[in-house]
């Protein structure tokens, strides 16, 4: 498999680091410890401009973009710019807009595209995205959906795969599309790259999510998540949120579903969720305590929150946050 990870001015140093190091890792044990001739993994570092610094300053050696240069798969890693108003300007430089144009056109001789983190907002403003499903870093996902409404966005799952390629979550999201690549060329190896690096492909960012970060991306959503959690153990009602918000039940749906990518009443269960794992760690309270202090009458409903959500019991969330 030939790999081209595409490295921008600023790039994310973790995010290109731990690629590389993992198809090395993989490379490495396929001739090792699975008897390989040769390694699974041809990989460049290319950019559109000779020279390539990194966010934390350090010269990246990139080789040019040449038409003998023909990858099955391009990784475009995270640049360094994890607040709108530094990422804004960096999708208009001109080096940014030059990598959109040459991502379309390998992908128009049928190479795959993948993105990472922010990267995945350099996919989306070329257009690759466009009508389908994708997910992107969690924390920036309100500033996403707003600029790429064609686009599905989950941004509560780690990996999401269509026909033009891969897209992943945020920062450490770089190792798990790394491990998914892996997998494409060798099931095995990647379970034996996950074993030596001590992680594992995850399938979910929602239990990373910040509820408050995504509400400050609105007034009016800011302003509901304050009403919320100060009515969590009355529970929900769009009526009275829209009443003491000094809106309408549609006006609050709909920034809800603009900002958030949904309704008022499930971004009320992401902050149910939220409190209940914290009292879980921080308190002795049982599940029908925990229950009812985020607006429940038992703990089954609880539990099956709990579970739909992040995918978890109670048992396993509290041996994980020991």
């Amino acid at each position: 498999m030939r790999i081209s990870v595409l490295a921008l001015e600023g790039v994310f140093d973790t995010g290109l680091s731990v690629t590389l190091d993992s198809i090395r890792a993989a490379n490495n044990l396929a001739v090792r410890a699975m008897g390989s001739k040769k390694p699974l993994f041809d990989v460049s570092v290319v950019g559109v401009r000779k020279r390539v610094r990194s966010g934390q300053g350090f010269l990246i050696p990139v080789e040019p973009i040449t038409p003998a240069l023909k990858p099955d798969w391009i990784v475009v890693p995270a640049v360094g710019a994890p607040v709108p108003e530094l990422l804004l300007p960096v999708l208009d430089r001109p080096d940014v807009v030059e990598a959109q144009a040459q991502l379309l056109e390998w992908n128009a001789e049928g190479a795959m595209i993948a993105g990472s983190c922010l990267g995945t907002f350099i996919l989306a403003e070329a257009g690759l995205l466009d009508d389908r499903e994708a997910t992107t870093t969690w924390s920036l996902s309100p500033l996403f959906r707003q600029r790429y409404p064609n686009v599905k966005l989950d941004e509560s799952r780690m990996l999401v795969a269509t026909d033009v390629g891969v897209t992943a979550g945020a920062a450490m999201g770089h190792l798990d599309l790394a491990l998914w690549l892996i997998r494409k060329a060798s099931p095995e190896l990647a379970t034996l790259v996950s074993r030596y690096l001590l992680a594992d492909i995850r399938t979910s960012q929602a239990a990373y999510i910040i509820p408050n970060h995504l509400a400050q991306a609105d007034p009016l959503v800011q302003r509901f998540e304050q009403w919320s959690r100060k009515n969590l153990k009355t529970g929900f009602s769009l009526q009275d949120a829209a009443s003491a918000l000094a809106t309408s039940p549609r006006s609050l749906q709909r920034r809800c579903q603009e900002v958030l990518g949904k309704s008022p009443l499930a971004y009320f269960q992401d902050l149910r969720v939220e409190r209940a794992q914290s009292l879980l760690h921080g308190s002795g309270m049982d599940v029908e305590a925990i229950a009812a202090e985020v607006g429940y009458v038992d703990g089954a409903t609880l539990r099956t929150l709990l579970r739909q959500r992040l995918g978890k019991g109670v048992r396993d969330l509290r041996n994980a946050l020991r």
